[in-house]
């Protein structure tokens, strides 16, 4: 089956084929000649016509059209280093430079980074494009991809001015994913934030604030709101050419139902998902697995989290739901990413919040037992069996 949304991820595929074979004097064909070339046939055609001009093969009737990013490197999952767990916030000592993260990144073994969008990692205020083509070009010498952007954005606010400033900061954060030569941007429905303390974060103090501010107004006015400005920010995020994943984050959404409820009223192209099982109040096979099938192709982005130990047997321990959502990823076809993120509250020892030592270990351990996983459900003999 041919998805109508994925017409217009593969016409932004096919002009940077063509702007890169432009550039290499394969072919020569202007925005009006593209035009006139779409006249008299349907979209389907146009794409398969280009795709073919440009030397990439026609797609196929019998082959599903997955709406994911392109990735570099080997199919399946690919795993992420999601850098909002070397911020600073929750453990004790100072934030890792997105440099460092990259050198983590590889040290551990992920396959990219997803860069979290505040300070002093990825505020677009602090990112003009020449230092963010700097760092993708460091990446690649690491051999690491950036591959996604994390927004902390929030739609929901019942005060006008508070909505349109989170435009404002998605609009720019969009603009500096496509700098970083990202096609994936993170994005909430609601977001209230976190504060920070020389000794330990806290998501209450936020939570109370949000509560408080949208206790007159009902669930469908803020819903409203939300899709006003996830509507928006598609638009941006469509002239930038990049996929905006709406994450199963709570307030506002509740499970995978909203997320899917939102991104049909949306109506976008450019508005995809990124379905975590983490934060799934829900966590049995079962639901998973139905969740998973439900969202099929639009899924582009997920992540992980939690904390690890190693096992008597020398064998990394994690919760019991990742082999089920792993197993079910791979029965949809996603080739994406899967990110570690160390973002809740840590142990407190002695009036000490564990320090930066505690989440390198976690790092290094939660990538050796997910790429475990991911091996052990790479092809579909291993689904079957």
């Amino acid at each position: 089956m041919f998805y109508s949304y994925d017409v217009e991820f593969y016409k932004i595929e096919v002009r940077h084929i063509l702007f890169k074979k432009i550039n290499l004097g394969d072919t020569k064909m202007s925005d009006k000649s593209e035009k006139q070339a779409q006249k008299g046939m349907s979209r389907r055609q146009f794409v398969g016509a280009t795709l073919a001009a440009a030397g990439v093969g026609v797609l196929k009737d019998s082959v599903p059209c997955y709406s994911q990013p392109a990735l570099r490197g080997k199919p399946g999952i690919k795993l992420g280093l999601y850098s909002i767990t070397f911020l600073g916030v929750w453990y004790r000592g100072r934030a890792l430079t997105l440099e460092e993260v990259i050198n983590r990144a590889k040290k551990y073994r992920y396959d990219g980074m997803e860069i979290d969008g505040k300070r002093p990692h990825g505020n677009p205020l602090d990112w003009p494009r020449k230092r963010c083509r700097r760092l993708r070009a460091l990446a690649e010498e690491q051999g690491i991809e950036i591959y996604s952007v994390a927004a902390n954005n929030d739609f929901s606010s019942p005060i006008p001015e508070h909505r349109e400033c989170q435009i404002a900061y998605m609009r720019e954060l969009i603009r500096m994913a496509s700098d970083f030569g990202v096609k994936t941007v993170r994005v909430f429905l609601a977001w209230p934030g976190v504060t920070k303390h020389p000794q330990v974060a806290k998501y209450s103090i936020a939570r109370e604030i949000w509560d408080l501010t949208h206790k007159h107004f009902s669930e469908e006015e803020t819903w409203a709101w939300c899709r006003e400005g996830l509507i928006e920010c598609a638009r941006y995020a469509g002239d930038a050419g990049v996929v905006l994943a709406l994450q199963n984050h709570q307030p506002v959404i509740k499970d995978y139902k909203d997320v899917l409820r939102m991104v049909r009223e949306v109506d976008s192209p450019h508005l995809k998902v990124s379905l975590d099982v983490p934060i799934m109040s829900d966590k049995s096979p079962e639901n998973i697995r139905r969740a998973a099938k439900t969202v099929g192709p639009l899924q582009v982005l997920s992540h992980f989290g939690g904390e690890y130990e190693r096992g008597p047997d020398s064998k990394v321990k994690g919760a019991e739901f990742y082999p089920y959502f792993i197993r079910a990823m791979r029965e949809i076809g996603y080739n994406g990413y899967i990110g570690y993120e160390l973002c809740h509250p840590l142990p407190v020892v002695n009036g000490q919040t564990a320090g930066i030592e505690y989440a390198e270990k976690n790092a290094r351990l939660a990538a050796e037992f997910m790429r475990g996983l991911i091996d052990k459900y790479k092809t579909q003999k291993d689904l079957i069996e």
